[in-house]
């Protein structure tokens, strides 16, 4: 009977203990077979095992203490991972080993809305980057900040805070800290605003980076400021997608500046247990005077509400001194060659846990 007694309140307190915080281990692994036409200048085909062609693979835990009083706190430690390799390099991480380079963050929540402390995609980025049908993976995905700037998504350093719901709108904005004696180049600032009601969702985002990395039209000291505006409306048969962005580079101690346009429309529609994509974009680069058109097709399959099956073809058709490639396919392929063309297709699984 005693030990019984003893049971039961163990039970009652490890109860009380899980209500007021909790630890979710997630992830998702995804891992296709791909192939690619003009995987390089020398037009050479490359077809392997690719991986993220419909979600970036990824572990993860995340937590949350509720504080009492409408306050909570929590932690989000996320790592990118590579189901064709085993190692730790896909989603940021720069070595071999599994580091939380998609997200490292602790934060307090409540009424007043979040506030984030850590390595973590940027408040600019976060929600605009959502009208992307893709997802902003595989070969059909919206190069807009692939182009624009070296690691363009996420922030090390980084204080952010995002707003509550106030009537279908909501805002965050964030800085990054450059953590340097002299100079700045890394520092980062940026916003959204959002609206959200019914069918309709409407962001506008901008942001600013001090940055020391390879431009359009060279290398140099400077800044890239970034405006992006992008909304959807569901119609129910089909949803309607659209993005308008434009990154300029301004260089230290020179007047003037690059620009680089980008637009993207895009349509999803639900048939049976899957859905249909199809996106056309269009890459303005300003600095070299040329152009590149986009066109991406795709279908993913829902076996149950953690497994699917997919598949993506896309072709970049690159205008006088356009270089860009598909990238994105987990392949290695890379830029075609100035004025070249590049297809890939990729169908593979993705499962979630």
């Amino acid at each position: 009977m005693k030990k019984s007694l003893i049971a039961l309140a163990v039970l009652a307190a490890s109860g009380t203990a899980m209500a007021q915080s909790s630890v979710t281990l997630f992830g998702i692994v995804d891992t296709n077979i791909s192939h690619v036409n003009h995987a390089n200048a020398a037009g050479d085909s490359l077809t392997g095992v690719g991986v993220n062609g419909n979600a970036t693979s990824r572990i993860g835990f995340r937590g949350v203490e509720d504080l009492g009083g409408g306050l909570k706190a929590g932690f989000w430690l996320e790592a990118g991972h590579n189901p064709d390799a085993g190692d730790g390099k896909s989603g940021g991480a720069s070595g071999t080993g599994l580091e939380f380079k998609r997200r490292s963050t602790v934060n307090l929540m409540g009424g007043f809305g979040e506030v984030r402390l850590g390595r973590d995609l940027v408040p600019s980025y976060t929600k605009v980057s959502s009208y992307d049908v893709f997802g902003q993976v595989g070969f059909g995905m919206f190069h807009g900040w692939n182009i624009s700037t070296v690691d363009a998504y996420r922030q090390s350093n980084m204080l952010a805070y995002y707003t509550p719901n106030f009537g279908g709108f909501t805002g965050g904005l964030g800085y990054g800290f450059d953590e340097q004696v002299t100079g700045k180049n890394g520092r980062y600032m940026g916003a959204f605003a959002a609206f959200d009601n019914g069918p309709l969702s409407v962001t506008l985002a901008a942001d600013r980076r001090d940055i020391a990395y390879p431009l359009l039209g060279g290398s140099a000291d400077g800044r890239k400021e970034m405006w992006t505006l992008g909304g959807s409306y569901d119609l129910s048969v089909v949803k309607l997608n659209a993005i308008i962005q434009q990154a300029r580079y301004k260089v230290t101690g020179l007047s003037g500046s690059d620009k680089l346009n980008s637009y993207a429309l895009g349509l999803t529609a639900p048939v049976g247990a899957g859905q249909v994509r199809a996106q056309y974009a269009m890459y303005d680069q300003k600095a070299i005077s040329s152009k590149a058109h986009q066109l991406s097709l795709g279908y993913v399959h829902n076996l149950s509400k953690r497994t699917a099956l997919y598949g993506t073809v896309a072709h970049m058709r690159n205008k006088d001194a356009s270089n860009l490639g598909l990238g994105a396919g987990g392949i290695g392929n890379g830029a075609p060659g100035m004025g070249e063309n590049q297809t890939g297709l990729s169908l593979g699984v993705r499962h979630s846990f």
